[in-house]
């Protein structure tokens, strides 16, 4: 193998090619067997009911290389149910969680050079892919389907790595419905909200904050990531139909409650935005991104919250990455160390 030539520190979150990734095909109501690829192309049908009708779910999770040279998943189980959840509310098969595992850890194994140094803030991300591959042109479930696998080593979500970030309130678009796929990780909730999220960029922001679609009062996604605020020792995360329930969110709420804050999972009201003494984005691409500033597009009214990280969002933030690191005691059986690499 050729030796890596990656300046590991300065990755940005974006695609880099490795060696392999592995797919999985669906068909006749059964699942096939694993295939190996060296290709970075799909060979799919014109009508695949993935482009024309948005059959397509997927993951995003991460392999840590800890200080002690292990490697570790973080909570993948939690990401095999939710994308059987994606799957169930577009009506896509389920993948078995031991699937989804076998195809993980061997992407992972197979791409192991690409696995960042620990120390560098690069991580290797990993993304699970399910589309529906058959024909199809009336509008109905594809009789075939795909599940994929591929990995790429990646730098920080946001360029300005745990950095306070300002964003954008959104009210003239909205990223999804009362009860339609906005608590699914597919992938017209993400086109959805581009529009907002690249007009949010040339305005300076880093993201935007969407409120809810039916009466725009309270406070649903933060772009790609939830949303929380800190006030009064309390962790407060909105509740909503329309939201992705985060993996790093849920992971957040537990540890706010071990190091004594409480915890209220509840709507948020737009005005709260001015009581909080911190607030962030979380996700698994950034695990944490403070905010220092919200400014709505429509009103222009701005709430601000300090050019430095706050000392709870800190510590969240620390503790998460020190578990997720191997640095810190795993109290909640969370780690997965992949074995023999």
């Amino acid at each position: 193998m050729e030796p890596l030539n990656f300046d590991w520190g300065n990755l940005p979150f974006g695609y880099q090619k490795t060696d392999y990734n592995l797919r999985c095909y669906y068909r006749n109501a059964k699942w096939g067997e694993i295939e190996i690829s060296s290709s970075e192309y799909l060979p799919l049908h014109i009508a695949a009911t993935a482009i024309h009708y948005g059959q397509q779910a997927f993951e995003g999770l991460k392999a840590y290389r800890g200080k002690d040279g292990k490697v570790r998943l973080f909570r993948w189980q939690e990401n095999a149910k939710r994308i059987r959840n994606s799957a169930y509310g577009i009506m896509m098969p389920e993948i078995p969680e031991e699937l989804f595992y076998e195809m993980v850890v061997k992407a992972v194994k197979m791409n192991a050079r690409y696995i960042p140094p620990y120390g560098t803030g690069a991580t290797l991300y990993i993304r699970p892919l399910l589309i529906g591959s058959g024909a199809r042109v009336g509008v109905k479930p594809a009789d075939e389907y795909l599940f994929m696998v591929l990995v790429t080593p990646v730098g920080p979500y946001f360029k300005e790595g745990f950095k306070p970030v300002s964003i954008e309130v959104v009210r003239d678009i909205d990223r999804a419905a009362p009860l339609g796929t906005g608590r699914y990780k597919v992938g017209g909730n993400y086109a959805a909200g581009m529009r907002a999220g690249e007009r949010a960029h040339e305005g300076g922001f880093a993201s935007v904050l969407f409120l809810d679609a039916l009466e725009k009062k309270y406070i649903d996604e933060a772009g790609p990531a939830n949303f929380f605020g800190i006030k009064d020792n309390t962790y407060i995360t909105p509740q909503s139909e329309s939201i992705l329930p985060s993996i790093t969110n849920m992971s957040l709420e537990q540890i706010a409650k071990d190091l004594g804050l409480k915890v209220e999972r509840r709507r948020v009201p737009f005005e709260e935005l001015a009581t909080f003494e911190e607030a962030g984005a979380c996700g698994t691409a950034a695990i944490i991104s403070p905010i220092k500033k919200i400014k709505d597009h429509t009103t222009e009214q701005t709430f601000e919250y300090g050019e430095e990280a706050g000392p709870v969002s800190t510590k969240l933030y620390n503790r998460l990455r020190e578990i997720q690191e191997g640095t810190s005691e795993d109290t909640h059986n969370w780690i997965t160390v992949i074995e023999g690499i």
